[in-house]
This record gives C-alpha cells, sequence and structure tokens, in this order.
C-alpha cells in the first residue's frame, strides 16, 4: 500500500488538495483512504459528506475517516487505571469516570498517529491519503514515535527485565521499590506501537507532499518544511503550489497577484518539483469541484525518503565522512553535539538526536562541513576502539 501524507501552512488548502488527490486516485480505480484528525469537520466540508469516527464511503473506491480523539483518549485511560488498579487504591486516588474525560492537548495528533498505523495494516486499501495537521504541528507529529521511543528506552531499559528474578532482593538491598512488572509490559506495548508508527512513516511507500501558495510566506513555510523534513531523513515528492491565478488576470490587485506567484513559482522551480493548481475562482466544494483541481497523482515509483550515506576516505585522509542532505540550511545555525553513541544536529529551530552508526561509535568527530546544502561531519577512528592493522 503506498501512504501519502499532505501538509502546508495553516489557510494554504492542504485538506482541499488531500480530498482532490485521493478522489483522482479513487477515480482512476485506486482503492483509497482520506484520513484527518480535524476537530471539526474541515475534510466533510470539502467533500461534502459528513465524515465522523466511523469510515464513511464517499463514492465507489473513497473511504474518508476522522477518528474521535475524545473516544480513544477515554479508552486509555480506562485501561490504564486498570492496569493500575492496585497502586491508584493504595493511593486512596479517586477513580475518573468515562463521562467527564476530555482530552488533553495533542490527543488529535496521538489519535491521528495510531489510525495512521491501524489504516496502514488493515491492507483494505491501496492509497492511504493523509491530511496532517498544519506544517510546524505536522513535523513534530512525524517526530514524535521516534521521540517517545527514545525516552521509553532511556526511563525503562529493555535489557533490565532480564533481572526480573532478582528484582524484589534488589528492592529490599537498596531500601526502594523496583518498577513493576506491568510497567515494563506498558513500556513494552507502546514501544511496538510506535514501532508501527515509525515504519509507515519511513516505509520506501510512504511520500510527503507539501502545498502552499506561491509567495513570500509560502516560499518561508517550504523553506523551512523542507529543511525540518531533511533533518528526518525525509524530501517532499513535489511542491503543490495551490491557488494559482490565471496569467490573463486583468485586475489591478489581481494582476499584480499574478506576478508575485510567478515570481514564486520561477524560484521553486530551481529546487522543487512544482505542481500548480489554479483557484477556481471560489472555495471547492463537493466532488465536482474537487474533480476539476488538477492535483498531481502519485508516482509509483516516488519516495521521501534521503539516505545519509557514509564515505570511506581512510586511505586518502584517515577519515570516514558522513553525508547529510540538509537543503536550506545557514552555516551559523548549525550546531552539532557528541552524546556516547547518539549525535545531536541542530538546524535553526529544529533539533534531531540521531544514533550514530555502529562504524561510526568507533570514531571521533573531526569537523563537519556545510557545501551545497548538504552536511559533511567527519570522523576519525578512535585508536582504542579501531582494530588495528599488522
Amino acid at each position: 500500500m503506498r501512504t501519502l501524507l499532505i501538509t502546508g501552512p495553516g489557510g494554504s488548502g492542504r485538506t482541499t488538495v488531500a480530498a482532490a488527490t485521493a478522489l483522482a486516485a479513487a477515480l482512476s480505480g485506486v482503492r483509497t483512504l482520506v484520513l484527518s484528525a480535524d476537530r471539526t469537520d474541515s475534510l466533510g466540508a470539502v467533500l461534502g459528506t459528513a465524515t465522523g469516527a466511523t469510515p464513511v464511503q464517499v463514492r465507489e473506491g473513497l473511504t474518508a475517516w476522522r477518528p474521535d480523539a475524545t473516544a480513544g483518549f477515554r479508552d486509555d485511560l480506562a485501561a490504564f487505571q486498570e492496569r493500575a488498579a492496585n497502586v491508584l487504591d493504595l493511593l486512596g486516588a479517586s477513580r475518573l469516570d468515562a463521562e467527564e474525560v476530555t482530552p488533553l492537548p495533542g490527543a488529535e495528533e496521538l489519535t491521528l498517529l495510531r489510525a495512521l498505523r491501524d489504516a496502514a495494516l488493515s491492507e483494505r486499501h491501496e492509497l492511504l491519503v493523509v491530511d496532517l495537521p498544519p506544517t510546524p504541528q505536522a513535523l513534530a507529529l512525524l517526530a514524535l514515535p521516534e521521540e517517545l521511543r527514545r525516552y521509553l528506552r532511556r526511563l525503562l531499559p529493555p535489557e533490565r527485565q532480564a533481572a526480573r528474578a532478582l528484582r524484589p532482593m534488589l528492592g529490599r538491598l537498596a531500601g526502594v521499590p523496583m518498577p513493576s512488572e506491568w510497567l515494563y509490559e506498558t513500556a513494552a506495548r507502546w514501544d511496538m506501537e510506535l514501532a508501527a508508527v515509525e515504519a509507515v512513516v519511513t516505509d520506501r511507500n510512504t511520500v510527503v507532499r507539501l502545498v502552499t501558495e506561491p509567495g513570500p510566506a509560502g516560499a518561508d513555510a517550504a523553506r523551512s518544511a523542507g529543511l525540518a523534513l531533511a533533518l528526518r531523513g525525509l524530501r517532499p515528492d513535489v511542491l503543490v503550489a495551490n491557488r494559482v491565478l490565471p496569467e490573463q488576470a486583468q485586475d489591478t490587485w489581481l494582476a499584480a497577484l499574478a506576478a508575485q506567484q510567478r515570481k514564486a513559482l520561477e524560484e521553486w522551480q530551481e529546487t522543487h518539483d512544482v505542481r500548480p493548481v489554479r483557484h477556481l475562482g471560489h472555495d471547492p466544494r463537493g466532488t465536482d469541484d474537487l474533480a476539476a483541481l488538477t492535483v498531481p497523482g502519485v508516482d509509483d515509483d516516488a519516495t521521501s525518503a534521503v539516505e545519509w550515506s557514509i564515505a570511506d576516505r581512510l586511505a586518502d585522509d584517515g577519515v570516514l565522512v558522513w553525508h547529510i542532505p540538509l537543503p536550506g540550511a545557514i552555516r551559523d545555525e548549525l550546531d552539532l553535539i557528541r552524546r556516547g553513541e547518539e549525535l545531536v544536529v541542530s538546524a535553526g529551530q529544529f533539533r534531531r538526536i540521531v544514533p550514530l552508526p555502529s562504524v561510526l561509535r568507533r570514531c571521533t568527530v573531526a569537523g563537519a562541513a556545510l557545501r551545497d546544502g548538504e552536511l559533511c561531519i567527519r570522523f576519525a577512528p578512535d585508536p582504542g576502539l579501531w582494530p588495528q592493522t599488522r
């Protein structure tokens, strides 16, 4: 199954483009599911069919689904209270009833991740189109599975479960209670669920697509999103320039706006695969309007995964070079910190902590340089860890 993740700045029309893309795929005979997590039914308003917690068939081959974050949060909280019953009773805690539970901030994002995983694993559809939140939230959402798994591994290392038989004795010796078995089981279950979501996001059949309007604000949003995606080893397959005015616009202010859009499109075409989508003159509503939009399809060979390659220059320069593509990065806004077997990479407002490949863990950082949108980090073998040749 192919997965298409669509995002863009707020007000760029990303939901409309997602719905139109899903409709075009369905009309071509591809079984398609379009997924959204908006609290308001903006997806249903565009499709002309109300969407909700139960998947609804918009037309033959096209299904829309907007999972209920409130119901999912209630179920998770009920399960947690059931598992932690002994601890809650010991503390004299008062249980929360389902009727008094409201979703916390971020519940929509977690619900969308779970729905994304479930839809990908169901194999009921050939194409999954996901209407992600606006770009800043979407980028944080794509990073969430990897970051949460890292937190879990640091707080509850799986290897400590090997001492489960010694845990009571260790607790008596240390004078403090040791973590309960259910805590490790819960962490393992969360890690497995997060791993499934991370596998969908990083799969070579998953494509990320940016939608924005051509102009100064859209250019800034595209540059920022491209850098943040690159830091996660991803790149957009195409840049959808939405609501493009006709070149023959005669009105004074429309002509100036059209000229501004043309300038932005010319600049984008130097670095992106740009696909313009014309302005209909009104907000699209219903499948007829969506079918009139010339949105790009999904290429079977397209992928958003970008390889961070390691070049072996030991023979010539005595170093290994890790090549990390970071288009749009600024030298003065880059920062690198080596922490044990991890590397902290900061680019402007974005940061990622990545585990070092095994061959680089036995090296020390010897320097770095930014050339033509690519960060090149040099690693020199550590004599104390590197195999010696006689």
